[in-house]
């Protein structure tokens, strides 16, 4: 999963598994100042002015968007320890969008407009509100909080991604230490490694909690009570609307979380050697720094890509993941992509870093489109890539005449990331990598493993992102969750929502919730990757049955120009769309975990076979 907000522009610049563009409009305003409303002038051509404002507001905002993306990339993909020009550059960059967004003038503006929606057009009532809702993040009514916040978030960010990781005496990465935590059998090795990527934390935590005060304060002037019900609002839901409805998605996915759960405790127990099968998952024994995904577990026989991915190399992974989209009707990706994203690791010895997270940006709101991505020849890239392009490809498809700037962005925040990860899933199910050659027509392979497989990594990141986080996030900003709490309360949801236990005595001079990178330059928003994962099945769900006629768990998109018929229908009008409505319209349901629980059905029964006679501890 990757996404990585632009700081200060509340309307998002990137994707990552992650995409921050424009943000869709609340669908309520945030409650008024405490002045009285300006006295409303007698003629006034409400449509015509608010259309007048609009032109020239959106004029500036892309301008001054456009100016603190650059200046966002220039700090991302070139971190030099010790050199503080591009944290300065950015943070004037993005205090200059700052106080434009926020200005007490476009505030008082938006407002006297909006008094008078009913007389303007849908349209400029949604930029009006997004206008509004992009305030909130920089409010000049507390200018110098927010003026604290950019600084304070430009060098959290450049502590989180400046951070030397070391692992057996050597300086290693982020890619270095998932490849140990996938492959290494030695359960010392692994502790050691799982260890390593968690040394980060303790550096981050006087940044993260003076954030919270400053990302609090700053909504607080405009109206919201605290950060994450601020992002919530995003959706039109209020904070407890927003954790109801991920607390149900989870729910609903309990019953299988709870076989494979059991499952990977006897699985992982026997694989390290070890006698007694634990009652919950130690951290280090898991494929992944989080728990969040666990496919590495299993190799389908057949479809294993990456000693075949290995001999074509990172350029061609990228370029065929163009090509399939191409397929499917789109465009080729402008020159622009090409010539300015950063797609490969540094080379050995490079005097710079960059981010380590894959991205994906929208730099002018128009078809500069760039991605920041660390490709390197296997299966997860291989998915990552076709991930990354669908955000690519979601920005040159709502910028069109009809969709305003301001609205360019998901449907939801969620809409982006399904998108991404509808074509991750579509490009490793077995017809589509037959057809590419990249596996045998003919193997056998066992389509239970490759459900097994698919599980442990889509249902298993429910518990993590609308558990996990979700409620570690709601507490840390609305409950202000204590500061000698923060560690503790993470292993307590962890253990409560994934069955997970931390492998040795973590108390609160560490920060292991800071390891997780959207903590810091993402925050309060990370149940928008579990929503994806529903919108994503539901989504697949339709193509599969009603376009392809296929099972949903073997089909191939490629060449199909009815499928990019369907999914530019969704991406073209970006958030001037109802996201309800818009997924009502193009799968005939609300949003619900149904599709996803309907996809894994037939595992239920391999699992509970598999299950018997052990021990359930969820």
């Amino acid at each position: 999963m990757h996404k990585h907000l632009l700081p200060l522009l509340a309307a998002a610049l990137l994707a990552g598994c992650a995409q921050k563009a424009s943000a869709p409009a609340a669908t309520t305003t945030p409650p008024p100042a405490s002045s009285e409303p300006a006295t409303q002038p007698i003629g006034h051509n409400w449509p015509r002015e608010a259309e007048e404002f609009l032109a020239n507001y959106s004029k500036e905002y892309q301008r001054l968007y456009t100016a603190s993306a650059e200046a966002e990339w220039r700090s991302n993909t070139r971190i030099v320890p010790g050199d503080t020009t591009n944290s300065a550059a950015t943070a004037r960059a993005n205090e200059a969008a700052a106080a434009f967004n926020g200005s007490t003038e476009n505030i008082n503006r938006l407002r006297e407009l909006l008094e008078h929606k009913s007389e303007l057009t849908p349209l400029q009532v949604k930029q009006l509100q997004t206008a509004l809702y992009n305030a909130a993040s920089s409010p000049q009514t507390a200018a110098e909080v927010v003026k604290r916040r950019i600084k304070a978030e430009t060098q959290q960010t450049e502590k989180l991604y400046g951070y030397e990781y070391k692992y057996q005496g050597k300086a290693v990465t982020t890619n270095d230490l998932d490849r140990v935590l996938r492959e290494e059998k030695n359960p010392q090795k692994r502790l050691a490694a799982w260890e390593a990527s968690k040394a980060v934390g303790p550096t981050l935590k006087e940044g993260l909690l003076n954030l919270r005060g400053l990302r609090n304060q700053v909504v607080q002037a405009l109206g919201y009570p605290d950060y994450f019900s601020y992002q919530a609002s995003d959706y039109g839901m209020t904070r407890e609307e927003m954790m109801t409805l991920v607390r149900r998605i989870n729910q609903e996915l309990r019953p299988l979380y709870r076989e494979l759960h059991t499952y990977a405790r006897y699985e992982l127990a026997k694989k390290y050697g070890q006698k007694q099968v634990p009652d919950y998952l130690p951290a280090h024994w898991l494929p992944n720094r989080w728990g969040q995904d666990w496919s590495s577990m299993v190799d389908v026989k057949g479809l294993n890509l990456d000693p075949i991915l290995a001999k074509k190399g990172a350029e061609w992974q990228v370029k065929q993941a163009e090509r399939f989209y191409q397929s499917l009707g789109y465009p080729a990706l402008p020159p622009v992509f090409w010539e300015k994203s950063s797609l490969y690791p540094l080379p050995a010895g490079a005097t710079y870093k960059k981010n380590n997270h894959a991205s994906a940006w929208h730099m002018d709101l128009q078809n500069d489109v760039r991605s920041l991505m660390s490709v390197e020849p296997n299966a997860e890239w291989y998915e990552t890539t076709h991930h990354e392009l669908g955000h690519i490809y979601y920005y040159l498809t709502y910028t069109n005449p009809d969709v305003p700037v301001l609205l360019r962005g998901g449907a939801n925040r969620a809409y982006h990331e399904a998108m991404g990860s509808l074509m991750g899933l579509a490009a490793m199910q077995k017809p589509f990598l037959a057809g590419l050659g990249l596996v045998d027509a003919n193997a056998k392979t066992n389509q239970t493993q490759q459900l097994l497989k698919e599980a442990l990594n889509y249902v298993v990141f429910i518990p993590f992102a609308s558990g996990v986080m979700s409620e570690w996030e709601n507490a840390f900003y609305a409950d202000n969750l204590s500061q000698d709490q923060l560690n503790a309360r993470w292993w307590e949801l962890a253990k409560q929502y994934q069955g997970v236990v931390p492998p040795t005595a973590r108390g609160e001079n560490y920060l292991d919730p800071a390891t997780k990178t959207h903590i810091n330059d993402d925050p309060a928003q990370y149940y928008d990757y579990a929503l994806s994962y529903v919108i994503l099945f539901q989504l697949h769900d339709h193509i599969s049955k009603q376009i392809l006629k296929q099972d949903p768990r073997a089909t191939n998109y490629y060449g199909n120009k009815e499928v990019g018929k369907f999914l530019q229908s969704i991406m073209y009008p970006g958030a001037s769309a109802d996201w309800r409505q818009l997924l009502r319209d193009k799968t005939g349901e609300d949003l619900s975990a149904r599709a996803m629980v309907d996809y894994f059905q037939p595992l239920m029964a391999y699992l509970k076979e598999q299950n018997k006679g052990r021990k359930y501890t969820m």
